[in-house]
């Protein structure tokens, strides 16, 4: 099966596990922008509808950060396209200006299964509110503990633990699944917060 990377915002460098990944899957492609540093919704969806419809096979999505969006934003035609879809770190485009032109984030279920992991401490989106992505979503919710943005900054070089989930994903053939999201519990029945937006720095 064909695997599709899509980066998130400022692309993801070579010593992280979208890259060690592309070079160590059969058949993988990374998506490539013509402007990471100032992303526009409209050029990054049309490169990633591209590439999932350039050949006729199902795909496997990877996504990061920002690229967790851009897969929420998928027209039915490309999302036709898809097998199943890794979400990891999603961003919240609605708190960082540089993000915006992502914002409002797409609450439709996804009609492929589709696997989030979050963390705890994500420093550029609050893990509930990922929680609520998942639910919106229809992903199995995967929440990792103090994990940062689960990049290189966070120590996340080849990451075996998502590339099992990866191939979990290759390998399911039913349905998906509702998202499985316990909320804190003393955050259960309150709103999800939303934070101040913050200064632009790299997020991938």
């Amino acid at each position: 099966m064909r695997t599709l990377i899509i980066p998130g915002w400022r692309n993801s460098g070579p010593g992280h596990w979208q890259s060690l990944w592309e070079s160590q899957l059969p058949d993988v492609q990374r998506v490539q922008q013509d402007d990471w540093v100032a992303p526009r919704r409209a050029a990054w969806m049309e490169a990633t509808v591209q590439a999932i419809l350039a050949r006729p096979e199902p795909v496997l999505l990877v996504a990061h950060s920002l690229g967790c969006i851009v897969v929420s934003h998928l027209p039915r035609e490309a999302q036709a396209r898809v097998h199943a879809a890794l979400l990891v770190a999603p961003a919240d485009p609605e708190r960082r200006a540089v993000l915006v032109d992502f914002a409002p984030v797409p609450h439709a279920r996804l009609p492929f299964r589709s696997t989030l992991v979050a963390s705890t401490n994500d420093p550029y989106c609050p893990v509930r509110l990922a929680g609520a992505y998942a639910r919106a979503w229809g992903s199995e919710l995967v929440r990792l503990p103090d994990a940062g943005h689960i990049n290189v900054d966070s120590g996340h070089g080849d990451w075996p633990q998502g590339l099992a989930l990866l191939r979990a994903l290759e390998s399911a053939r039913d349905e998906p699944r509702p998202a499985r999201f316990t909320p804190p519990h003393h955050a259960a029945h309150a709103p999800h917060p939303r934070p101040a937006a913050q200064g632009a720095r790299a997020a991938g």
